[in-house]
């Protein structure tokens, strides 16, 4: 971090062992975010209820580049009151290590990689050079033999396995880029 972790106690005793848990967490959002600017730990005991157990409050705050602040906070009445400090505690950093992270991806632009779609040929012209894929959902999508990068369109069968990406054309959906994934004879 640029700036050195903030760590205030406001009615609650800060014991070493409190304030060594509250340090590793930070070093843990540190590990998912290495550009980290600062992290600032409120801890505090609001109200004092004796007979009813001890609520605590735990607020984060924590700046990384290029202006973003990810605040979280566990108040009092999102814990049971007989919550141990410790366990507030995880369950603020757990937030926050969850919000981290959803950041960094943002930032590193990663998005869920989904299945290639598949489709079985159901209809060749090899004279006119095109055909057409039906997917597992019933669709119909028009293909071209200039589809076929690795020249893969004249031993097309009906059955034929593909890969395929898919764009809107002129007269609805059509295959672009085709790949012959199993013949109808291999299983």
């Amino acid at each position: 971090m640029q700036v050195p972790l903030a760590l205030q106690f406001k009615d609650v005793t800060a014991t070493p062992d409190i304030e060594e848990r509250i340090r590793s967490k930070v070093d843990r959002l540190e590990r998912h975010c290495d550009h980290l600017i600062s992290c600032r730990v409120l801890v505090e005991q609001p109200h004092k209820h004796a007979s009813s157990g001890s609520p605590y409050r735990v607020r984060i705050e924590a700046s990384i580049p290029p202006g973003h602040d990810i605040v979280v906070v566990k108040d009092p009445q999102d814990n049971d009151l007989s919550d141990s400090l410790v366990t507030v505690i995880n369950a603020a950093f757990t937030a926050a290590e969850r919000q981290v992270k959803e950041l960094v991806e943002r930032q590193r632009h990663e998005v869920k990689v989904h299945q290639v779609p598949r489709a079985v040929v159901v209809r060749v012209d090899r004279e006119e050079g095109f055909g057409f894929l039906e997917t597992a959902e019933g669709r119909q999508i028009y293909f071209h033999r200039n589809a076929f990068l690795d020249g893969g369109f004249d031993d097309l069968e009906v059955g034929t396995e593909v890969r395929f990406a898919e764009e809107m054309g002129d007269d609805g959906p059509q295959a672009t880029t085709v790949h012959v994934v199993s013949s109808p004879d291999v299983h």
